[in-house]
């Protein structure tokens, strides 16, 4: 397993990992996982959810959105990108910069990250996003009592019309969810996007 020392990890604070999205010659964007931001491991790997810790891939996996095993942790292939993209899904975070952990944003930058994705989703029009992490969703779109699940603002709202669900983020340190419950949330947002 790759290993990086807490100088390396931290030699990737602020850096920035690269959307996966589909490209040209993909198949249309149908569902969007929205992480919160990138952790220092995975803007060390630019793989979303890569810490060996984080229950992201496995969660896919068991829910039957993947069909092959992803180990993010030294970072994914280009044969696993390909796999996402070509299954219509996409990944991104609601704040760009990586940071230790989540808890390190303030409330003014998850709202200016709630703004970008908002255009990103108007311009990738995908046909479910699913923001992994209730506590950031409320802050950043202004929704302090929002709930896990299908959110009720489809047709209006920062998404015009896209299906927005909230799931439970998968973080280790989310630690009441199991690969289990999180394949279950999981599944809910695949099935509506015609994923599954």
């Amino acid at each position: 397993m790759t290993r990086f020392t807490r100088a390396e990890l931290e030699s990737f604070r602020d850096a920035e990992v690269p959307d996966l999205l589909p490209g040209q010659d993909d198949p249309p964007l149908l569902l969007l996982f929205v992480g919160i931001n990138p952790g220092l491991w995975t803007a060390a790997t630019s793989t979303h959810f890569a810490h060996p810790g984080n229950r992201f891939y496995p969660a896919l996996l068991r829910a039957g959105i993947l069909t092959e095993p992803v180990d993010p942790a030294a970072g994914m292939s280009e044969v696993d990108r390909d796999r996402l993209r070509s299954a219509g899904i996409g990944i991104t975070n609601v704040v760009r910069r990586a940071t230790a952990k989540a808890s390190e944003l303030d409330p003014e930058e998850l709202r200016a990250g709630g703004a970008e994705l908002a255009a990103l989703v108007r311009r990738t029009r995908p046909t479910v996003v699913a923001i992994a992490g209730i506590t950031a969703y409320r802050t950043a779109f202004g929704h302090p009592q929002a709930v896990m699940g299908r959110q009720p603002e489809v047709g209006g709202g920062p998404f015009e019309g896209t299906d927005l669900w909230v799931v439970p983020n998968p973080s280790g340190l989310n630690a009441h969810e199991t690969v289990d419950t999180l394949a279950a949330a999981y599944a809910e947002p695949a099935r509506a996007a015609g994923v599954l």
